[in-house]
């Protein structure tokens, strides 16, 4: 069987994608938190190991993978950017330097599509050829905008690593935990006037099956990874049996700055714009080219998360 690593393995994207490739590869799961023994599934190898240490390429040279998937990185806007940045940008130039080390043929990435940036004249939808402008002062959307460059970068200088760049929108599913659902969970759902806020949502199951088509299929490319249509905020609302609170983005970047300064929440008035301004993701290029299409549209995808909300109280 071929050899898969998966970095980021233990996370809810990894296990998962780790029980759909094991019967047919041999896995290697590596994550820097350690699974516990009664958590690890037969027949595959288990490593705790930082994608930023230099010892990963020890790792890498032991197993010698033909594919490897990197789902390794920054999961929530607002955290230490100096420690994002080494967790996502330099860490995903040391897989790739351990990749090419060890003689692997194709490398799975997950990116965002946060790397196009939040900005007021984003084409709707977004499309794999227009430019990525993740911002400056919005280092989650910064950080995936380089992480982007540098891939194709490599794509130019070692065509023989093969490349699948995924560029996800919010992914959402039972048990999701994120800025996003967060967003959801409070008693009124607070928006922005001005925008209708739609939302690009992909099921975690379609995630995993897009990943593993790409293992299986060693398919290259660029793809957005979205599901058909949108929900705005007051959809979502509505959907949730909420009030729905637009507010002006004056006032909401004034709030974030007070609570940011009391050290209240680590989101900052530049996080604004991850609400007014949603990229909207098409994925006509997932379907035609890379050959998948997602079984859940949006609004399938959130009638299945709220399904899992009413199961759990």
């Amino acid at each position: 069987m071929a050899t898969v690593l998966i970095t980021g393995a233990a996370g809810f994207i990894g296990r998962a994608l780790t029980t759909a490739l094991k019967s047919a590869h041999y896995v290697v799961a590596v994550d820097l938190r350690e699974v516990a023994e009664a958590q690890r599934l037969p027949g595959v190898t288990y490593e705790t190991a930082d994608i930023g240490d230099p010892k990963l390429g020890e790792i890498f040279r032991t197993y010698q993978p033909q594919t490897v998937v990197h789902l390794a990185s920054v999961v929530a806007a607002g955290g230490d950017p100096a420690r994002d940045f080494a967790i996502d940008v330099m860490g995903t130039k040391n897989v790739l330097e351990a990749s090419l080390a060890a003689g692997a043929k194709h490398i799975v990435v997950t990116s965002s599509g946060a790397a196009y940036g939040y900005h007021a004249d984003n084409p709707v939808p977004l499309r794999e050829s227009d430019p990525l402008r993740g911002n400056d002062d919005f280092p989650y959307s910064k950080h995936k905008r380089l992480v982007e460059e540098m891939l194709a970068e490599w794509r130019g200088k070692y065509p023989q690593l093969k490349q699948t760049v995924f560029r996800p929108c919010t992914v959402l599913g039972p048990g999701t935990s994120n800025q996003i659902t967060a967003i959801f969970e409070r008693p009124v759902v607070v928006g922005l006037s001005g925008t209708t806020t739609p939302f690009s949502l992909v099921s975690e199951l379609d995630v995993v099956d897009a990943l593993a088509w790409a293992v299986n299929e060693s398919r290259g490319g660029v793809f957005n990874l979205a599901g058909d249509g949108t929900l705005s905020l007051r959809e979502i609302a509505n959907l949730l049996g909420k009030k729905f609170l637009p507010l002006p983005p004056a006032i909401l970047n004034t709030a974030l700055w007070i609570l940011n300064m009391l050290r209240i929440t680590k989101l900052g008035p530049a996080h604004v714009k991850f609400i007014q301004y949603r990229p909207v993701l098409a994925n006509e290029k997932l379907k035609s080219e890379f050959g998948f299409t997602p079984r859940l549209d949006a609004r399938a995808v959130f009638d299945r998360y709220l399904e899992s909300l009413g199961s759990a109280s």
